[in-house]
């Protein structure tokens, strides 16, 4: 990797920043003080250091966010603002992806990484690892629509669903829900009400697998993900 860009993968700047530390002489590889940029280090065994800080490097990043209302889950858009949007440069320079997707007004967990192998494992349909969203209803939600989605669901364009957990919190006018399902149709949530005469007026993500949306974590940040949570996505 050239060391420019690895500095500025590391946040110290962007290259024209680079560029001067190195011009500064404050960047060393293995002890030598070097100014070229275009200088091909191994992040993971040269001693590479700005100034007395070592610069450490991490080839793959995992973050939760709690993803806000207004972005979407791509890496651009031409038109819209990207969950990348809410990362600083030095993370963007991870070349990050969403983990699935969760729709443009859809709020809640979402994992973003740049391991390939773990997002596909964990968006791959024979996975069938389970999502849980937190929903409000724009009607009456029964113990009928209960059995008609642990049933599956056939949708207006014909595709049948697979059985999904309906679990009424509050039911009125308007209801409160909770469900839990193992695939990820584009909009499908909000099909499945649809379905049943009813409309999704607001729907949250809180699970993936066994890893839960962090409580104390607000809208629209993100933090690393721990090992801890790590191994509960490799377990689903």
């Amino acid at each position: 990797m050239r060391l420019d860009k690895l500095l500025a993968n590391k946040g110290y700047g962007s290259r024209k920043d680079v560029k001067n530390i190195l011009k500064q002489k404050k960047v060393s590889v293995n002890n030598t003080i070097t100014k070229d940029g275009s200088f091909h280090v191994e992040p993971t065994t040269d001693l590479i250091k700005v100034g007395e800080e070592t610069v450490h490097y991490q080839k793959y990043i995992y973050l939760m966010m709690n993803k806000p209302p207004g972005y979407v889950s791509a890496t651009k858009d031409d038109s819209e603002k990207t969950v990348l949007d809410l990362l600083p440069a030095n993370l963007q320079n991870h070349h990050p992806f969403p983990v699935g997707r969760l729709d443009k007004d859809t709020e809640g967990l979402l994992l973003l990484t740049n391991d390939g192998e773990l997002g596909h494992q964990l968006t791959s349909p024979k996975k069938d690892i389970s999502k849980i969203y937190f929903a409000e209803i724009d009607g009456h939600v029964t113990e009928s629509d209960v059995k008609r989605f642990a049933d599956g669901l056939k949708l207006k364009d014909g595709y049948h669903t697979k059985p999904a957990t309906l679990r009424i919190l509050a039911a009125g006018e308007s209801s409160e829900i909770e469900i839990v399902i193992s695939e990820g149709k584009y909009h499908q949530v909000k099909r499945m009400f649809a379905a049943v005469g009813k409309r999704v007026t607001y729907l949250k993500r809180v699970r993936i697998g066994q890893l839960m949306l962090d409580p104390t974590l607000e809208l629209g940040h993100y933090r690393e993900m721990t090992d801890s949570e790590l191994d509960l996505m490799v377990r689903k």
